[in-house]
């Protein structure tokens, strides 16, 4: 399971970076000020996860069987309903995450998991790539002792294993708040790949991700 990043993918990553491409966004969208505090019911179930930036996290956990849904936010962090601007000078306490709301008889919170640790890069302190600060954390936020002991034993299992060359810097913690992200970051990919970022950086992790997980998408 070692996290193989081929030279020609780096080198174009080095180039642009989530923050920088999200800085030229002209658009002027209302935010969605609402919080979610669990998002449960008694079909569904919610997992939090960050992995840098949010248009890759979102992107990926968009196309797995069983997720119905994928909302880029900011969590875990002091201030109230904040703006991308606040979050960006590193200050606020939040990192860019996902929620997401799936359907546990068709997809594993353990799933779940398998895909958040292989399609990131969770060594590396407060980067991925060339977007650097803690709002770029690689982080767990588990909604019960259940996810928590999961993502614990996970952690704890792939740093033993030596499965990756570094050891293993993933913030497990449990979940507070989740405060969903401008409209305009929501389906970005989807809705952009035409973008440098998409392009150069979300299509190859897609496209890696589509090709490992095959089995889990959407059909």
């Amino acid at each position: 399971m070692k996290l193989i990043f081929t030279s020609a993918l780096v080198a174009l990553a080095t180039l642009i970076s989530c923050a920088a491409q999200k800085q030229k966004e002209k658009k002027n969208i209302s935010k969605d000020m609402t919080t979610n505090t669990n998002g449960t019911n008694t079909a569904t179930d919610t997992a939090t996860f960050g992995t840098g930036c949010f248009w890759c996290t979102e992107a990926i956990f968009q196309q797995l069987e069983g997720v119905e849904k994928v909302t880029s936010g900011y969590g875990g962090g002091h201030v109230a309903n904040p703006s991308y601007k606040e979050v960006c000078t590193g200050t606020t306490g939040h990192a860019e995450c996902i929620q997401v709301v799936y359907d546990p008889k068709k997809i594993t919170y353990d799933e779940l998991l398998e895909v958040f640790w292989q399609t990131h890069d969770p060594t590396t302190l407060n980067r991925q790539g060339n977007d650097v600060g803690t709002q770029y954390r690689s982080v767990i936020f588990y909604h019960n002792n259940e996810q928590k002991e999961k993502a614990e034993k996970y952690k704890a299992e792939l740093d033993k294993s030596g499965a990756f060359n570094n050891p293993i810097v993933t913030e497990v913690t449990a979940f507070t708040n989740f405060y969903p992200a401008e409209n305009y970051h929501q389906d970005y990919y989807e809705q952009n790949g035409d973008q440098p970022y998409c392009s150069l950086v979300i299509r190859p992790k897609v496209e890696k991700f589509q090709k490992v997980f095959k089995s889990k998408l959407k059909h």
